[in-house]
């Protein structure tokens, strides 16, 4: 879709209707854009001349300086009239992407900006590694990111950003990353004291960065002061159809207050962020076995879900890890799954764990589906299923699923 390319931090002033330079452009460019150099009518040519939605009955017209206008709606006419701009062109929900190329292909049209993210993780999925990953990724398109830490210390959130080779240490000191500390209140009194006498000079060094930009939640179990922290927190970095917040879990935060207050907690920060702000929230949850429980129920209250697995199946003793875009409203999702790993300064990097044995394999002269056991394609398997091994795309087949001799 011609839309994707102008998808990303990079041009979001162009994509948002703010008033500015680079929010509109002037009539002169309509103009041009409505016909070709031999004087056609352009493809566009029914569309609103101000919103550039199609109009679904007949044009409002305008004579404007021996032009004609055409717009779907006298409000849209109006507003030309008044403001003397138009839209360049029509995004609707603004949407953008993560950043992350192993999300952003299988979300081509990128996602809308006002969307809250469930991140649905097993255990050692390395889920802290994708949420810093989201943020890098928004502090290098140059926007505000809030980082809301109910497991770790706010000096071990800046840790796994530095383990990734990401100095996020500039951010900190500019403003541009805030951090909502609902961790610190289990160490009170002499138990801090404690943890500060205990750091060495790097620790000290990161804490004195952090503290100026951190929220700290006396209790994360009264959801209102933590509700308004993070207001406050928002409220100091402008974030208002720009930037990214990030919870690490929510399934931390489900365990210190009633199934119904956490339920409602969720429903009221996608109202008041996403819905209100246009801020994507993506916040992590691991799954258990009880898949009627908070978080893992709520697929009905979020816009979109990423499945983070762990899977000892695809290849034989070893744990793989996959990852998938289960849904996300509003726009094409491709729910596929890929196997994945982490790399410091790339961050999720995607590959075919079969393509790479049978790499290996070919190097050691060794037979590999001697040695392979029961291996399952490029991550992209189900259970109960077996696919053809002999496509090399990566592990994302466009053919049906055909039995194997061992079947047979």
């Amino acid at each position: 879709m011609d839309n994707t390319d102008d998808l990303g931090g990079d041009e979001s002033d162009s994509e948002r209707g703010r008033d500015g330079p680079d929010s509109y452009s002037g009539i002169e460019e309509v103009d041009s854009g409505n016909e070709t150099d031999s004087g056609s009518e352009s493809p566009n040519s029914d569309h609103c001349d101000f919103c550039r939605l199609p109009y679904p009955t007949d044009p409002v017209e305008l004579e404007c300086e021996d032009e004609s206008y055409e717009f779907c709606t006298e409000a849209c006419r109006d507003a030309m009239v008044e403001n003397d701009r138009v839209f360049i062109e029509y995004h609707g929900f603004r949407r953008i992407r993560t950043g992350i190329s192993g999300l952003d292909k299988y979300l081509p049209q990128g996602f809308p900006r006002n969307s809250f993210v469930l991140l649905a993780n097993d255990e050692g999925a390395r889920d802290d590694a994708l949420r810093s990953e989201l943020v890098w990724r928004a502090l290098e398109r140059n926007e505000p990111a809030a980082f809301v830490t109910f497991t770790e210390p706010p000096i071990s959130v800046v840790e796994s950003f530095l383990s990734l080779d990401w100095n996020v240490l500039p951010y900190l000191e500019s403003g541009q990353l805030h951090i909502v500390d609902c961790f610190t209140y289990r160490m009170e009194g002499q138990d801090r004291e404690r943890m500060f006498d205990r750091m060495d000079e790097w620790n000290r060094h990161i804490y004195d960065i952090t503290r100026p930009v951190t929220q700290t939640v006396r209790d994360p179990s009264d959801v209102s002061e933590l509700h308004n922290k993070l207001d406050n927190c928002l409220e100091g970095l402008r974030m208002s159809d720009c930037g990214v917040v990030v919870i690490d879990s929510l399934t931390e935060f489900g365990s210190l207050v009633q199934p119904v207050q956490a339920y409602s907690f969720v429903k009221d920060i996608r109202a008041d962020i996403c819905k209100g702000r246009f801020v994507p929230v993506f916040a992590g949850g691991t799954v258990t076995g009880e898949e009627k429980t908070f978080p893992n129920d709520l697929g009905y209250a979020v816009d979109g879900i990423v499945d983070m697995q762990v899977n000892p199946e695809i290849v034989a003793d070893t744990l793989i890890k996959r990852i998938r875009i289960r849904k996300m409203n509003g726009v094409l999702a491709i729910p596929e799954w890929v196997a994945y790993e982490f790399t410091a300064g790339k961050g999720l990097v995607t590959f075919d764990p079969i393509a790479e044995m049978e790499k290996t394999y070919e190097e050691t002269g060794d037979t590999y589906e001697e040695e392979a056991g029961d291996t399952y394609e490029g991550g992209g398997r189900e259970d109960g299923e077996r696919e053809d091994s002999g496509h090399e795309d990566g592990g994302h087949s466009d053919h049906e699923s055909v039995p194997t001799e061992a079947d047979q």
